[in-house]
């Protein structure tokens, strides 16, 4: 949001939708945090039921025109590529097409989801998901993003040749008591990016 902020353009505004549990808890954090922005308790969940959003919460940002039309889907904050969209939207500028082709490749992973099974809250899981470079082009990762602060992910920067591997290591740390099933998106120059990972499991 500050980045957009930072075009100092008055005209752009934000609508956040609330269709919560807990009304009351979700006021007080607001308040708390001193939220100035403008928003809306869809007590009902009208609005969902109306445009039918898909469960992925990356689709359940968009951007809007004067007229309400929709310009362009995804959330800015977890993918860089759709938050310089948005910025050339805002700003006016012209985005074109672009005649330039992305370099992609192939990955396998050695698996998608990770079960952390029954553990105490307390005790920090930490696991690894590997993903192999099988095609002939170099494997890089643009950005990786997690669905809440509780889980943390560490790799290697570097460019991967075909061939070779990269290990993304993962860490989640329970702020609480309970069943967690959490996401881990890697973008990168794979045609199906972003890769989605997951980690569950009873955090007692």
């Amino acid at each position: 949001m500050h980045q957009i902020d930072s075009l100092n353009n008055d005209n752009t505004s934000f609508l956040f939708y609330f269709h919560p549990k807990r009304k009351k808890e979700i006021c007080y954090i607001l308040l708390r945090d001193k939220f100035v922005s403008s928003i809306c308790f869809d007590e009902n969940n009208e609005f969902y039921r109306l445009n039918k959003f898909p469960n992925d919460m990356a689709f359940q940002t968009f951007l809007l025109d004067n007229n309400n039309k929709v310009l362009a889907i995804g959330n800015p904050i977890h993918n860089p590529k759709v938050k310089d969209l948005y910025l050339k939207i805002i700003r006016g500028d012209a985005l074109g097409k672009n005649t330039e082709k992305e370099v992609v490749t192939t990955v396998s992973l050695d698996k998608l989801t990770f079960s952390m099974g029954t553990f105490s809250w307390e005790k920090e899981q930490n696991t690894t998901f590997l993903l192999k470079n099988i095609g002939d082009k170099a494997f890089v990762i643009n950005d990786v993003t997690t669905s809440c602060g509780c889980t943390s992910v560490e790799y290697s920067k570097e460019a991967i040749r075909p061939g070779k591997s990269l290990t993304l290591h993962v860490t989640y740390k329970a702020d609480h008591p309970g069943h967690f099933d959490k996401t881990v998106s890697v973008y990168c120059n794979v045609p199906s990016s972003p890769i989605q990972l997951r980690i569950n499991g009873n955090a007692n």
